[in-house]
């Protein structure tokens, strides 16, 4: 009877072990899905937002990606980098995109009266300028717009991307639209088609943004800069918000947040490194 009473408790005592172990299982488990919420909603959600750039934008903004990841490490920012005169068809047409970062605010004041970004979510944040370049160590008796006739043959970007209309600008400005026009062109589709034409040295001179010169320092050489006498509209490049009808709220917001950061002193500092000035 002894031994029976024994064997009885013993089975009892297991019992309650693992009973005991079950339930501090479950309640381990209870705590590791607690704090995998918590950890979850502090990052915030998982968001990817189309930003669409001018070109002459890439270098700067692929770095101030690079930068906001530390920011907003649960924001994924998907680049689509081509001719602003191109990206404003593709918005137009129906492509996804919520951010708009053109090269001039001809593009930017079309999608404002068509209804795809409001005026009030528009700020033109940077500035920077036209020159005409020729390939390092290159011959050449170019020595300024004026005389861009003596060229062999010139690498023109097409007068729907901002570049190639501030160029037409300068022309016009100098009255000498025919005579350009008459020339052996090399009509590029946008500013980084005419920097690689001139820098591989396929054409004897070409128009760039001074960005875009920096960018490739050894390989250019700036004959000269256009300044208010000759181009009189600046060279801004406005951000806005686009009205994207398949974002959702949480998107929205994202694209609102880096638009802000585009805005802060860190921004600004990386946009400076590339040779662009924050418009005051």
């Amino acid at each position: 009877m002894k031994k029976m009473m024994s064997i009885l408790l013993v089975l009892c005592l297991a019992i309650a072990c693992l009973a005991g172990c079950g339930s501090s299982n479950e309640e381990t488990e209870a705590v590791k899905e607690t704090e995998a919420a918590a950890e979850t909603e502090a990052a915030g959600e998982a968001t990817t937002i189309q930003v669409f750039i001018a070109a002459s934008l890439s270098n700067a903004m692929e770095e101030i990606a690079a930068n906001y990841a530390a920011v907003a490490p649960e924001v994924t920012i998907i680049y689509n980098a081509g001719s602003s005169g191109k990206l404003q068809t593709q918005i137009e047409e129906g492509g996804a995109c919520d951010i708009f970062f053109s090269a001039a605010t001809k593009q930017m004041t079309a999608l404002v009266e068509g209804g795809y970004v409001n005026e009030e979510d528009v700020t033109e944040l940077l500035e920077n300028k036209v020159q005409l370049i020729k390939p390092a160590g290159g011959e050449t008796a170019v020595t300024g717009f004026e005389n861009i006739t003596d060229a062999a043959n010139l690498a023109l970007a097409a007068d729907t991307v901002p570049v190639g209309q501030y160029a037409r600008e300068i022309f016009e400005n100098l009255g000498i639209t025919d005579a350009v026009m008459a020339m052996e062109i090399n009509e590029c589709e946008d500013v980084s088609a005419v920097l690689a034409a001139v820098s591989e040295g396929s054409n004897e001179v070409g128009v760039v943004y001074a960005t875009d010169a920096a960018s490739v320092a050894d390989k250019v050489e700036v004959i000269a800069t256009a300044d208010d006498s000759i181009l009189n509209t600046k060279v801004i490049y406005p951000v806005g918000l686009v009205q994207n009808a398949e974002a959702d709220d949480a998107e929205v917001e994202a694209a609102k947040a880096f638009i802000e950061y585009l805005m802060t002193p860190e921004a600004a500092a990386v946009f400076e490194k590339y040779g662009f000035s924050v418009n005051q």
